[in-house]
């Protein structure tokens, strides 16, 4: 009987706390907005944030903005804080635990930003607005990216 392979590193991710942060909803030409026909544009921006709050304990913060558009008047601003708080065990100081942050760690957060966005817009009265998913493994890798392209130089 052989024995088992060495285990690797014992790597864990532990949700501790989802939790809706901030929520803003603004309908800036309200009434007149609803009067109009809905052919809207649609832009959707999503940052994050990470904060550490001990050892191997962090703060996520994914923020979903949506801004709806009829010509140059905005419909509709709506914008979600997703907070999360996440344990991490057994991963490397910084490269793979900023990619477990960026990435596994966001995405766990989004369906609850998902949910909070699309019931805010149809409680101010418009059609619902369903987030599509996010590649947030490409986000996180063209970040990196673009952090580490040297910074242009003006003459």
């Amino acid at each position: 009987m052989s024995e088992p392979a060495p285990a690797a590193v014992d790597r864990q991710i532990q949700l501790q706390k989802i939790y809706l942060k901030d929520a803003s909803f603004e309908v800036p030409r309200a009434p007149q907005v609803f009067t109009r026909q809905w052919q809207p544009q649609i832009d959707v921006q999503i940052a994050t944030a990470v904060q550490t709050l001990g050892p191997e304990q962090f703060q996520i913060v994914l923020t979903v903005t949506v801004t709806a558009k009829l010509d140059a008047d905005v419909a509709f601003l709506a914008e979600v804080q997703q907070g999360g708080i996440f344990q991490l065990h057994g991963f490397s100081e910084n490269s793979e635990r900023q990619k477990v942050l960026g990435t596994e760690c966001v995405r766990t957060l989004f369906p609850f930003a998902r949910e909070a966005v699309a019931e805010l817009i149809q409680r101010g009265g418009f059609p619902q607005v369903l987030l599509q998913p996010v590649n947030f493994d490409a986000l996180y890798d063209e970040h990196v990216a673009r952090a580490s392209q040297p910074a242009a130089t003006s003459h």
